[in-house]
């Protein structure tokens, strides 16, 4: 009896993953690990040069295929390839390669995978500036964090880049998105269809080893890529601000900040005198984690999911952080720690959980229960294979009943075709 051909995907990645470095690249390896689940072929391309902690995907079985911007040799090897799956990470991705994806391999499943909307995520940025701008008080950014949902759609329409984020939404078959708010947002504000999005956060298996205790852990720990916008800027209030609140109260106590990519700017806050220190990247983020006592995530603008907070959670680790720390990521849940809107209710709370056991137990318990229920490999990754096999099953229906995506691609990708083939002329003029 033959065997029928395995699936094969094609990812389109905006970098090579780094899996250490980013919770973005932690789920697009957590995507990767359940196709192979299924025995599925996974080709991975990107047109960035590979980073400095880049994954060994080769050793997992899946090929390597560096691609060019604005090239055609992308068609000869699309063509060749033939995939059943194409996902894109990151839209802009789509934006580059989605009309020679619908020209050779017109029949190919076309996803994005966001890690977050970007769109919203700047629009957020923007609304901080401007607050900042506006007061010189850093306590208090309470009115930052409870916005509804009409109020980001204001803030995101007018912009290019929501505007090219959602176009790309709707010229995919199916967007795997992390956020239930984001999914909300998109839905009741901007009108995308539900079949579009799929529910499809972090993923992970629950943890099997004893965590360390409450007394055989110390001081503080902050961790990120220094090069994502949010994790900057937690630094800096956590440097100006909210450690100063911490210190006051706890003489004694440590800041350890890690993170990949760590700039001139940032080593240049290491004061140990003021038990601030900057670590640069960890090894092992978990095994940092698993030795503090506080994880602290002071984040003021941001979307999406916080890795830092999941992995947080997998070592016993109670955190603190804001309402977009927390945003989307625990449900009708208690949080594992604490979550406040200004610099000294997140100071206060961080000081409580640092010197309470019974507190700190608690919080704890928390996090594995909510790990349990909402971030299960074993539930989500199914969940996701069924989604595109159905997708995959009903591909001419699902396309046929979304014109909005149809109008988009043939007016974006008809333009993109163009100007590609253009830059590509003009590169190879002598």
């Amino acid at each position: 009896m033959n065997q029928a051909p395995a699936t094969k995907v094609l990812v389109i990645g905006y970098v090579w993953p780094e899996p250490r470095s980013s919770a973005a690249s932690g789920h697009v390896m957590q995507i990767l690990e359940t196709f192979l689940q299924q025995g599925w072929e996974i080709t991975f391309s990107s047109p960035a040069g590979p980073g400095e902690h880049k994954a060994d995907l080769a050793e997992l079985g899946i090929r390597e295929v560096p691609i060019e911007l604005n090239s055609s040799s992308f068609d000869t090897f699309i063509a060749e390839l033939a995939p059943d799956i194409v996902l894109f990470d990151q839209f802009m991705m789509e934006e580059q390669f989605g009309w020679r994806v619908e020209k050779h391999c017109p029949d190919a499943l076309r996803v994005l995978e966001t890690s977050d909307l970007q769109s919203l995520r700047h629009a957020r940025h923007q609304r901080l500036k401007d607050r900042l701008k506006a007061s010189a008080d850093e306590n208090d950014f309470s009115e930052l964090f409870a916005p509804a949902l009409r109020e980001e759609f204001q803030l995101m329409a007018d912009t290019d880049l929501a505007k090219r984020e959602i176009a790309a939404l709707y010229r995919c078959d199916l967007n795997l998105m992390i956020s239930e708010v984001e999914i909300e947002l998109l839905r009741e504000q901007f009108g995308l269809p539900g079949e579009l999005l799929h529910w499809c956060p972090l993923m992970i298996d629950p943890p099997t080893i004893t965590p360390r205790a409450f007394d055989e852990r110390e001081h503080f720990l902050s961790i990120g890529n220094f090069r994502h916008a949010p994790n900057w800027d937690a630094v800096l209030w956590m440097k100006s601000t909210v450690w100063p609140l911490i210190r006051a109260k706890l003489p004694k106590a440590q800041l350890h900040l890690y993170g990949a990519y760590t700039p001139p700017k940032a080593t240049a806050l290491h004061n140990p005198a003021q038990g601030f220190h900057v670590m640069n990247w960890a090894e092992d983020a978990l095994q940092v984690m698993s030795a503090a006592r506080i994880c602290l995530a002071p984040l003021r603008f941001g979307a999406g999911i916080k890795g830092k907070l999941v992995d947080a959670m997998l070592c016993g680790t109670p955190s603190v952080t804001t309402p977009i720390g927390a945003e989307a990521m625990h449900g009708d849940h208690p949080w594992p720690g604490a979550v406040n809107v200004s610099a000294q209710a997140l100071a206060d709370e961080a000081v409580r959980l640092y010197n309470d056991p019974v507190h700190w137990q608690q919080a704890q318990t928390a996090g594995y229960q909510l790990l349990t229920d909402r971030y299960q490999q074993s539930v989500h990754g199914p969940a996701l294979i069924n989604t595109l096999l159905h997708c995959q099953n009903n591909l001419q229906t699902l396309r046929s009943s979304n014109f909005t995506g149809s109008m988009l691609r043939h007016h974006m990708h008809k333009s993109t075709q163009y100007m590609s083939q253009w830059i590509e002329a003009k590169n190879q003029k002598p």
